[in-house]
């Protein structure tokens, strides 16, 4: 490698690294500030499930397991609210590079997949949870206690807030294979009748195994689809009207 060549990668190299830290920086002041309020995260967390236990707590096994246990769920705040920063600062690394027909496409693809990830683990927060633990109280028998373990409630809710945010990214995925040319509209619309079938069987491999938690992700996995499609087809022809137009 000459000398030529190796500037610019260096200077590359120290551009990662300053985004790297700024990055850094701000997930442990949002740690820090998160691990003050450590007790209210863990009680907000809890809640869908504290509250169809209205006697008694969840449990914690272990010596260190429960603040060990917050230590994660702090964790997991800082990295939720500090990723628009963290996000930003990829974005600013790469950005020079990109044209700028890419930077019009990657931004907003950016910013929408952010949202609807967020938007996932809120529709599971606020809906699936409250519904899923609702069932499962209504099913425990009389003669049985039961004792939800806190560790294992993290590892519970985490897999589904992991599973509705990614299934939310759908339409994202669906703009973006149709706008680089890999399927059309038409093609994904006549798969339909396969995505329906498909989302139940992914549903009932990554929510737990009772019936109302497989619909309560195939049902908007199947409509966010065909948001895709419609988002995809808007698109499609604007483009095409745009480009019409600068012929003209």
């Amino acid at each position: 490698m000459t000398e030529d060549n190796f500037q610019p990668l260096l200077v590359h190299l120290i551009e990662l690294r300053s985004r790297i830290v700024r990055s850094a920086l701000v997930f442990f002041v949002g740690f820090a500030i998160c691990f003050y309020f450590s007790q209210q995260l863990y009680d907000f967390l809890v809640a869908p499930l504290t509250a169809v236990l209205p006697s008694q707590k969840l449990v914690s096994i272990g010596i260190a397991a429960p603040f060990l246990l917050q230590v994660k769920i702090v964790a997991l705040t800082a990295v939720i609210i500090t990723m628009p920063h963290t996000l930003y600062q990829v974005w600013a690394f790469v950005a020079p590079g990109l044209y700028t027909h890419e930077k019009r496409m990657i931004l907003p693809l950016v910013v929408s997949s952010t949202l609807l990830f967020f938007l996932g683990m809120s529709f599971a927060y606020f809906f699936v949870f409250k519904t899923v633990f609702a069932f499962v109280a209504s099913h425990v028998p009389s003669s049985m206690q039961w004792l939800p373990d806190s560790e294992q409630y993290l590892s519970f809710v985490l897999g589904l807030f992991i599973s509705f945010g990614i299934t939310f990214e759908v339409p994202v995925a669906i703009v973006l294979l149709v706008h680089i040319g890999v399927v059309t509209v038409e093609k994904l619309v006549s798969w339909r009748p396969y995505v329906i079938v498909g989302s139940f069987i992914v549903a009932a491999v990554v929510t737990p195994p009772d019936p109302l938690s497989q619909c309560l992700l195939a049902v908007p996995l199947w409509l966010l689809y065909e948001a895709g499609c419609v988002v995809a087809r808007w698109t499609g022809t604007r483009a095409s009207n745009q480009t019409h137009t600068q012929e003209q």
